[in-house]
């Protein structure tokens, strides 16, 4: 009798336990290998975090945050995570291969294992700059967006624990993408011809730093590399240490680099004094107009930097070049033999 008493009361325990609450914060922790930094940040919209990184690379902390993408970053190396309260995520990574070596597990790995999977398919088919695909003929353009529904579909047909939620906002912007390009295809094409390959480059003639001017014809017999910029960009400022470096690397060269900024002219004193402090080199312009000045507008830039490569005679080689920090664009100039 004793032994079906306690029995029953094991049952009773055991059905009257109440169910956990699903938590309200996310739980991160992981392994930063080859680290330099004792700190990990963690960024979102309204939101920072910085997680102490112990001596081993290992790191814990909880965050409570807006579920959504969130920055991350250590040792001067940045991805992203997609983060959502109630998580138990571990991030991995190693320094020293770094993006390639960063793995998920855990609760939410799910999800962004796809997410890396899907940014690996759009490094992989450069659509990053979307509007490449409109300089493409119209057979090469069908292929290109028949080939993008069907891979991103795949990758999530693929994709474990993805929520609901989740899938229909995946799929709604994989479809407003494939409608944008069907639908300004014909117009971005015939827009984007006269910025393709061989065709002539709009001109600038504008103040440089000494207050001489220079035109896109002083310069003929020479490629020239065009940076537009501005002072208070800084994604811009970020790619001042490799142009210098370039400016370096190919003196003497058939190359002229030049900076144009779309400062505002009551902000040119700025300009001025980061040209002398920062030590810039290559041919350093000023614009009339800002945003508005003809060159910029001849280009539809609408973003900065902004990066255009020219041939000798004035003809245009790309419209939308590689960043001077980006490897390709020494592939670049050694195929002309710079």
């Amino acid at each position: 009798m004793k032994k079906i008493s306690i029995l029953f009361l094991a049952v009773i325990t055991l059905f009257s336990c109440k169910q956990e609450p699903p938590k309200d914060y996310v739980t991160l922790s992981g392994k930063i290998t080859n680290h330099k930094d004792s700190i990990l940040n963690i960024l979102g919209k309204d939101f920072q975090k910085t997680i102490k990184v112990n001596d081993d690379g290992t790191f814990k902390d909880t965050l409570k945050v807006t579920d959504g993408f969130h920055g991350f970053n250590n040792s001067n190396q940045q991805s992203f995570v997609y983060l959502k309260n109630g998580y138990d995520l571990k991030l991995n990574f190693d320094i020293d291969n770094f993006p390639a070596s960063v793995a998920f597990s855990g609760n939410g790995s799910g999800t962004n294992q796809y997410l890396l999977d899907k940014l690996d398919f759009i490094e992989k088919q450069n659509l990053r700059k979307m509007k490449d695909i409109f300089f493409l003929d119209k057979p090469e353009f069908d292929k290109k967006v028949a080939l993008i529904e069907s891979k991103t579909q795949e990758l999530i047909d693929n994709a474990k624990d993805l929520d609901t939620a989740f899938i229909k906002r995946e799929e709604k912007q994989n479809k407003q993408i494939v409608d944008f390009l069907k639908a300004n295809y014909e117009a971005e094409h015939q827009r984007m011809a006269q910025f393709a390959p061989g065709k002539p480059s709009p001109k600038f003639n504008y103040p440089d730093i000494n207050g001489k001017s220079v035109s896109l014809d002083d310069l003929k017999g020479k490629y020239v590399y065009v940076d537009v910029w501005a002072t208070w960009c800084a994604p811009c400022k970020r790619e001042i240490p490799f142009l210098i470096k370039l400016n370096e690397e190919y003196k003497g060269k058939d190359i002229a680099f030049v900076s144009l900024s779309i400062d505002k002219m009551e902000d040119k004193g700025k300009w001025e004094e980061m040209v002398k402090s920062k030590g810039l080199k290559g041919i350093q312009l000023f614009a009339d107009n800002n945003w508005k000045s003809n060159f910029v507008t001849a280009y539809g830039i609408t973003g900065i930097p902004r990066f255009i490569l020219i041939d000798k005679e004035g003809n245009i080689l790309n419209a939308d070049a590689p960043r001077p920090s980006n490897p390709n664009l020494k592939e670049v100039f050694n195929g002309l033999d710079i």
